[in-house]
């Protein structure tokens, strides 16, 4: 993504619960970790909760693919040579949609450090008073 990244506002409206059934184990692990850190933050929304979803569902797809890669290497042998191991492609494609969305989330440290509309007002009513 390039450009401006959109500014998290903290409107959050979502308490703890637990992860959905069909997520898979490290998905729902992910789900664990991260869900009390947003709602303390009170980003999440429920209209948040899908890309909360996928970015659990990127992340648990990035550890699967990874056991395999370490069990199975990079390089795999075939009729035709050794060619790479299509899950190196699938685990990369998985790391890119969740670091996208880990940023939409706040879960950056780039995208935690832009700073919030309550801390724009503040700093523009600061900057009145020495005029």
């Amino acid at each position: 993504m390039r450009g401006r990244k959109p500014q998290i506002q903290t409107d959050g409206n979502v308490t703890f619960f637990p992860a959905p059934a069909w997520l898979s184990k490290e998905a729902r692990a992910e789900w664990r970790r991260v869900l009390p850190i947003l709602v303390e933050r009170r980003i999440l929304t429920d209209a948040d909760l899908a890309s909360f979803e996928n970015y659990c569902l990127a992340i648990g797809q990035v550890r699967q693919l990874e056991r395999i890669l370490m069990r199975h290497g990079h390089v795999v042998e075939t009729a035709r040579g050794p060619r790479a191991n299509p899950a190196a492609k699938l685990q990369s494609d998985a790391m890119t949609r969740a670091r996208l969305l880990a940023c939409e989330l706040g879960l950056t440290p780039v995208s935690r450090s832009r700073p919030t509309p309550s801390e724009k007002a503040r700093d523009d009513s600061a900057s009145d008073l020495g005029q």
